[in-house]
């Protein structure tokens, strides 16, 4: 993908000790509890992604993946700990520009585009992160990177892009939405179950993708977030497993897939394995 505009400088951000974020911290969570209604959907979780970094996060329904990549994305605001996103500290930022920098890929969006709108408007729409392209103004280098950016994804030639959004199927959307928001040209990449619903060859066919994007320098800090270890991407270099609100473990994903600890975030004895780059998991016995 083409190279990211340039960042600016770090903002007032810090860590909870008021040291300066490092530029190479995209995100940085210092004891972040989110409690809504008595419940804590996180409790006091700290965490760092760096920069060239590609996480999965994994855990059971319920265990605050979502929650946790919400906040990363700056959509949601923490009750009691301190959050600093690409160099800026929530609070001391103006939340319009910095979600400006962030991509979001998730079914949320999917459902607020207009299905009527061809595969083709909604990747040069996301040179903006607008819903329509008559809001803007495009040249013919944006038209030519929505081009590109579909053919990197299968689907060159002007039938498919000429085809409604709302008739792809869901294989096809996701792989759509992803070159939207690489479009935006983000500075963090943040992914909610982005094969939730696809068959076999949808879902083989967007790790191939997604595999191809973490093996690119060119590509931003990326977070995904998933239940099942079958669909983390080759190349991924990082995982959190995540139980009720907290983070068991995190860090390198050799050292954090294994069958003690993912058995542990998910109660529930399993043997993990790892081979040729795809990570498994079954019930013991």
């Amino acid at each position: 993908m083409s190279p990211p505009h340039p960042r600016p400088g770090p903002g007032p951000g810090g860590t909870g000790r008021g040291e300066p974020v490092s530029p190479a911290v995209a995100v940085r969570l210092d004891g972040v509890s989110v409690v809504r209604d008595g419940n804590a959907l996180l409790d006091d979780v700290t965490w760092e992604v760096r920069s060239g970094e590609r996480w999965a996060v994994l855990g059971p329904n319920g265990s605050g993946k979502t929650t946790l990549l919400r906040v990363a994305g700056s959509a949601l605001w923490p009750t009691r700990g301190t959050v600093d996103i690409l160099g800026e500290r929530l609070g001391r930022v103006d939340m319009r520009a910095l979600r400006r920098r962030i991509a979001v890929v998730s079914a949320s969006v999917s459902r607020v585009l207009r299905p009527q709108q061809s595969a083709f408007d909604v990747v040069l729409s996301g040179r903006y992160a607008a819903l329509e392209t008559w809001w803007d103004r495009y040249d013919d280098g944006d038209r030519d990177e929505a081009r590109r950016l579909l053919a990197e994804a299968g689907f060159g030639g002007e039938a498919f892009a000429a085809r409604p959004f709302g008739i792809l199927s869901e294989g096809e959307r996701q792989q759509v939405l992803l070159a939207r928001v690489l479009m935006g040209r983000p500075e963090l990449l943040l992914m909610d179950e982005p094969a939730a619903g696809l068959d076999l060859g949808a879902r083989e066919r967007l790790l191939a993708r997604l595999a191809a994007l973490a093996d690119d320098p060119a590509v931003p800090p990326l977070v995904l977030v998933t239940h099942h270890v079958e669909e983390i991407p080759p190349g991924t270099t990082h995982a959190a497993l995540v139980r009720a609100g907290t983070v068991v473990t995190a860090g390198p994903i050799g050292g954090v897939l294994t069958g003690p600890a993912v058995s542990e975030a998910f109660g529930l004895t399993v043997v993990v394995g790892h081979a040729g780059g795809r990570w498994s998991a079954r019930a013991s016995g």
